[in-house]
């Protein structure tokens, strides 16, 4: 069955406030043996960056009632990591919206965000890899004119793929399915957690099935009890737009599944490595 057709869519409480802080603060310890500091040298055609790491300030009052609230930055990345590894879901910002995120490779991680969200199993989850040259480990990328994909992304861009026999994600994740969504977020933190978990993140906008998207963690407080931590890049500029949705999968054609933020400059950059829109 193809994915593009289904696809489109007690402690007494405390307030705490959180210093302002830098998101990509200079001097964080790195993770590792992957580099993780801010790049300035991505170079994204067409599509302008909706978050980058730099030197925003973030002043988040929140009432921090379960302790759970961190802010998105690399000095918070191993907890992250920790958390993904142990079947945990997180809430984390991108470029475009709040989400859910889990190990894609967790069938328990992927459930529980299922749960969190009162989604129907039969609504598939997208992927969030760290960097554009990961996505071939997950989909088929070899039909694609070179250099469209890192025309695209990073980016607020879901991009569906064929799946394949070489793909090695786990068929519990949209079991049935012959293709995915695949992300790289222009936003650092979730590239970084992606990148130190050495796997995909199972991603999905942080809220109830059915109700808006959000834009600040605020906006989903009431399901922050579901997830091991909540973390904060202060509100997102998107406007509720969510990622634009793409159909790749077949040789030298596309289809937008969902228009979403960036419709114009993902469909002039399709346009520009002669691939035709087809209504099929």
């Amino acid at each position: 069955m193809n994915l593009p057709t289904r696809i489109a869519e007690s402690l007494p409480l405390r307030s705490i406030r959180l210093l302002p802080f830098s998101p990509f603060p200079r001097g964080a310890p790195k993770l590792g043996s992957v580099s993780f500091s801010c790049s300035s040298a991505r170079s994204t055609v067409g599509i302008p960056k909706k978050m980058a790491c730099g030197d925003e300030k973030y002043d988040v009052d929140v009432d921090n009632k379960l302790g759970l609230v961190r802010p998105a930055s690399e000095a918070y990345a191993q907890e992250a990591f920790e958390a993904l590894r142990a079947g945990k879901v997180i809430a984390v910002p991108t470029d475009t919206l709040y989400g859910f995120a889990c190990d894609a490779c967790s069938l328990e991680a992927v459930n529980r965000i299922y749960e969190i969200k009162g989604r129907k199993h039969t609504s598939p989850l997208a992927i969030c890899v760290g960097d554009v040259s990961d996505i071939n480990r997950f989909a088929v990328t070899e039909h694609l004119p070179r250099g469209l994909l890192e025309s695209l992304l990073p980016g607020p861009v879901t991009a569906v793929l064929k799946r394949g026999e070489s793909s090695v994600l786990e068929k519990c994740l949209n079991p049935g399915l012959d293709s995915v969504g695949v992300r790289v977020p222009d936003y650092d933190f979730i590239r970084i957690i992606a990148r130190g978990l050495g796997s995909a993140l199972a991603l999905t906008s942080a809220n109830l099935s059915g109700q808006p998207s959000s834009v600040c963690i605020k906006d989903f407080e009431n399901l922050w009890g579901h997830c091991a931590y909540v973390y904060d890049g202060g509100e997102l500029p998107s406007g509720r737009a969510g990622s634009t949705v793409v159909d790749l999968t077949s040789l030298g054609k596309y289809k937008i599944l969902r228009p979403g933020s960036a419709k114009e400059e993902t469909v002039a950059i399709l346009e520009r490595h002669s691939l035709v829109e087809t209504t099929a």
